[in-house]
This record gives structure tokens, C-alpha cells and sequence, in this order.
């Protein structure tokens, strides 16, 4: 008789327990992309990208104007001259790739702008899912854009558009 009432409490915990769980999918990318100021610094981004990929270009050019000259004239230098060429085109190299790292390394300058662009906006939509959460009692939220384990999903348990209410913007 215990056993058959133990056995009952445990079936009808795991049910309340399980019942108990909500979750939804929240579709970031399409969120993302109906938040104008998102759109506005992904491009003030690539511009930025841009800017320094041509200055880093010129260097590199600057680099291998040097060594074609170095070439043609090679066999008119002393060796001190050939020395001097060589420093002159390893320190134009040394000058590209340091401003390579400087503007695209892990810690670049185009890391530390995408960074004060981006943080703001992902905070506010991370503060609105949170609200919805709250609000709707999900203790989970999957991120169906960046999730490939996802198959399928009902659109009823899709909260994106509830997100971009929630930020301001309607859809």
C-alpha cells in the first residue's frame, strides 16, 4: 500500500512538474532587423570597416611599391643600400600589420565602436524579452534564429513580435 502511494505522489509530482514549465522562441535576427537604430549602426559599422580596410590597403601597397622598387634597383646598391631597403620595406610591412591589429584585432578599435553601438540595443531587446518572460511566466526562451536543433516550432509559441511591441516598434 506504501509503495503504491509513493509511487502515485511521484507520478503526480513529475505531471504538476512538467505542466508547470512554459517556454517560447524568440526569432533574434528578425527582431533585430525591425529595430531601425540597429540597421542605422550595422551600417555606420561597415563604413567605419571600410574606412580603415582602405587605409590598411594603402600601407600594404606603400610596403609593396618598396620591395618592386628594391627589386628593379638591387643590383645597382652597395650592400648597405640593400640593408637599408630591406629595413625600409620589413618596418612599411610592420607598420601595415600593426595597423591591422589596431583597427580589426580582438581587442581593435572597430571591436570597441561595434561594441559602444551594438551593447545598448542588445541590452534593450534582452530587457524586453525578460519583460514578456515575466509577464507570460516562460521560465525558458530559445533563440530560434541562432539555434539549428530546432526542426520545428509552433508559431503559437513564437513571442518575437511580442518583443518588438514591447521595444516600441509594432508589427
Amino acid at each position: 500500500m506504501k509503495k503504491i502511494i509513493l509511487l502515485l505522489a511521484a507520478v503526480v509530482a513529475t505531471a504538476l512538474g512538467a505542466s508547470a514549465q512554459k517556454f517560447a522562441l524568440v526569432d533574434m535576427e528578425y527582431v533585430l532587423a525591425n529595430i531601425p537604430a540597429y540597421e542605422m549602426a550595422n551600417e555606420q559599422l561597415s563604413q567605419i570597416s571600410q574606412r580603415w580596410q582602405k587605409e590598411v590597403e594603402a600601407k600594404q601597397a606603400e610596403a609593396e611599391t618598396l620591395y618592386k622598387n628594391y627589386q628593379t634597383a638591387m643590383v645597382f646598391l652597395t650592400d648597405e643600400q640593400k640593408k637599408q631597403h630591406e629595413e625600409a620595406i620589413v618596418a612599411k610591412e610592420k607598420e601595415a600589420m600593426d595597423l591591422r591589429n589596431k583597427y580589426f584585432g580582438p581587442e581593435g578599435e572597430l571591436y570597441k565602436k561595434r561594441q559602444s553601438l551594438m551593447q545598448p540595443i542588445q541590452e534593450d531587446v534582452y530587457n524586453a524579452v525578460k519583460a514578456v518572460s515575466e509577464q507570460r511566466g516562460y521560465q525558458c526562451i530559445f533563440d530560434r534564429a541562432s539555434s539549428s536543433d530546432i526542426i520545428f516550432a509552433s508559431p503559437r509559441i513564437d513571442i518575437s513580435n511580442e518583443v518588438l511591441e514591447r521595444l516600441g516598434y509594432s508589427k
